[in-house]
């Protein structure tokens, strides 16, 4: 695992000292060593630039950035059937120097080219430089889990595995991108292509980017999509062959992630995806798998006790922490530094924190990640198509929604109160406007609807694409479960689920690894029937039928309660200053940014007694805190 930065540029002003201070700002992601390559071409000065965290091959022969023959790479993640590839590519002549699979990974694209990204099983974003082609080429991996951001503007363009590379090129122009804040608001995280600033991308999951140096031209395209499998015809398989077939895979994948030449650990909650993983790396081993988890004392939001039960059933080496309100206050503070873009999921901090224990015991650290959107899992999918199933006996949703959408929630009296139908209600109206169930799912995820980012944002925005726009894309034969579940991998779990993950775990130098993310999981699961997915209403059946192979039925059943976090109640109490300071109305005025008389009559409603809009209270307190970091 590492940090990648660089630059082409056409105006041949960008310094070696440039690439090193770009570079060593993503310390925090390979701490171990560093390295920068800078030449000038006909064309431009080209920069890459290289962090360390070694993993695979401790010696200096894995150091990069790395050349051979006409090209030169640097690299960030693990490829994790190195071993295989490496044969194949000995058996073609090619001879190696190191063990690392970074090695590999460039003499693979020197055989193959763009083509042997389909031969790697692994999470990688990478930046490589053909001398004799003048070309750039930047890859990502299938699901996202490495980040890899892209700057164009004025002859100058730059790379990195996170934006805060760019902050220390002069020539970066640090400019709002107001269609990625109402994204932010909409959503609590900017989905790709998109961020927080003006000419500024997230290069696509499963894409590639080509820079023609010759003709300063960029093309991206696609290599890989989760939609092209939910697409092919179903599997015509039993139930019981799907879920042996679906084992032995995820056994394969969770075997991969356990290849380091440094200690591994897992992140286990007692959850069915994080418990799944655990048993099939515990099962077989004599060594005792660190495992770790955190709690709250807040007894509604705390698996602490049932991740112990799982830890002492399997037998590993469990530690457990309880996040209290001073841990929070102490990390709070750190996370416009640590996620370089308004992030706005408040399970960042206990991720952060469990992230700061596995560090003391371990170096990898693998999560469960992907197990809700791969197999079906959230209580939103049931919502979104109880919803669909409503719409699509209202030829007249449109008139019904003319009539309801101007009428304010609390004008309701008592039933808003009783019901919380605030939120409902807005997203119901919403819904009712909606053509297809992207949208409905889109309003669903939602914490501002469009209506009320209108409001709050003084600044205009336009509708900018993201992966709910896709839905229409998709077969209309295709279940509407299935292109819920193909809209949730290409959005939530890419800018929400992986950034908070990687950004956690990268800010105290752990490798986290996603095992059921392995692309072969998730082309298979794709093509099985959505009834193995959610069973008569029972959500995550397939994955639940495997867990009950390794732990009792009894221990596992119980209601979902998500990595939420008690922020309702540390921000009336102990964190109270945070919002006071950061949502302060003159402030607020003085930005420009958003309507202060809105933020303001936000903060009072809830620090008057109602906790209805605290996901709401949340973003707009990481914008604040963002924008005092990032754009004074």
């Amino acid at each position: 695992m590492c940090g990648i930065s660089g630059f082409l540029d056409f105006k041949k002003k960008s310094t070696h000292a440039n690439l090193k201070k770009m570079t060593d700002t993503l310390v925090h992601r390979g701490p171990d060593d560093s390295g920068y390559f800078f030449e000038t071409s006909p064309e431009a000065h080209i920069g890459l630039g290289h962090r360390r965290l070694s993993i695979i091959d401790l010696s200096s022969h894995g150091s990069q950035p790395m050349a051979f023959e006409n090209l030169v790479m640097v690299y960030n993640g693990e490829i994790y059937n190195f071993k295989e590839i490496r044969k194949e590519l000995e058996n073609l002549n090619y001879t190696f120097t190191s063990s690392s699979d970074t090695e590999v990974a460039l003499k693979a694209f020197h055989r193959w080219g763009i083509r042997a990204v389909d031969k790697f099983n692994g999470m990688f974003a990478m930046a490589i430089y053909d001398r004799i082609k003048s070309k750039l080429t930047l890859i990502r991996d299938r699901a996202g889990v490495k980040p890899l951001f892209w700057y164009h503007k004025n002859g100058l363009f730059l790379f990195g595995s996170e934006l805060k590379s760019f902050h220390q090129h002069p020539s970066f122009e640090k400019h709002l991108n107001t269609d990625g804040l109402a994204l932010y608001l909409q959503f609590g995280y900017i989905p790709q292509p998109h961020t927080i600033f003006c000419h500024t991308h997230k290069l696509r999951a499963g894409h590639f980017l080509e820079v023609d140096l010759g003709r300063e031209h960029i093309r991206e395209e696609k290599y890989w999509d989760v939609f092209d499998y939910y697409q092919k015809r179903k599997l015509k398989i039993s139930e019981a062959d799907a879920i042996t077939e679906t084992e032995k895979i995820l056994k394969s994948a969770c075997e991969y992630r356990m290849i380091a030449d440094v200690p591994v650990g897992m992140f286990l909650s007692g959850g069915y995806d994080s418990s799944l993983v655990t048993a099939l790396l515990q099962k077989d081993r004599t060594e005792k798998l660190k495992t770790f988890s955190i709690g709250f004392h807040e007894e509604k939001y705390n698996e602490a006790h049932y991740a112990r039960e799982v830890a002492t059933w399997l037998g590993t080496d469990h530690t457990e922490y309880y996040c209290t309100p001073k841990d929070a206050l102490d990390i709070i503070p750190l996370l416009p530094e640590i996620y370089d873009e308004p992030f706005g999921d408040s399970s960042a901090i206990p991720t952060t924190l469990v992230s700061r224990i596995a560090r003391q015991s371990v170096t990898v650290s693998l999560s469960a990640d992907g197990g809700d959107e791969v197999f079906g899992g959230y209580e939103k999918y049931q919502q979104a198509l109880k919803v669909n199933r409503i719409l699509s006996f209202l030829p007249a949703k449109n008139v019904i929604s003319a009539s309801l959408i101007d009428i304010e929630p609390e004008n309701l009296g008592f039933i808003n109160k009783i019901l919380r139908f605030d939120r409902r209600f807005r997203k119901v109206t919403q819904a009712l406007e909606s053509s297809h169930a992207g949208n409905i799912q889109a309003l669903v995820s939602s914490v501002f609807t469009p209506k009320e980012i209108r409001q709050f944002l003084l600044a205009g925005s336009s509708s900018a694409s993201t992966a709910f726009d896709d839905f229409i894309l998709l077969d209309k034969q295709l279940s509407v479960l299935d292109r819920l579940l193909a809209i949730d991998y290409k959005s939530y779990q890419l800018d929400d689920i992986l950034v908070k993950v990687d950004r956690a775990t990268m800010s105290v130098s752990l490798e986290g690894r996603e095992p059921l993310l392995d692309h072969r999981i998730i082309e298979y699961v794709a093509r099985l029937d959505s009834c193995l997915k959610i069973k008569k209403g029972n959500k995550k059946y397939l994955l639940k039928e495997i867990v009950h192979r390794y732990l009792p039925k009894e221990m596992m059943d119980r209601p979902k309660k998500g990595f939420s976090v008690p922020v309702f109640y540390w921000f009336k109490n102990e964190l109270r200053q945070f919002l006071l300071h950061y949502l302060d109305e003159q402030k607020i005025r003085e930005a420009g940014i958003f309507n202060p008389l809105k933020v303001a009559r936000l903060r009072d409603t809830y620090l008057a007694g109602s906790n209805l809009n605290i996901n709401q209270i949340w973003l707009l307190l990481m914008f604040e805190m963002w924008r005092e970091k990032w754009l004074k």
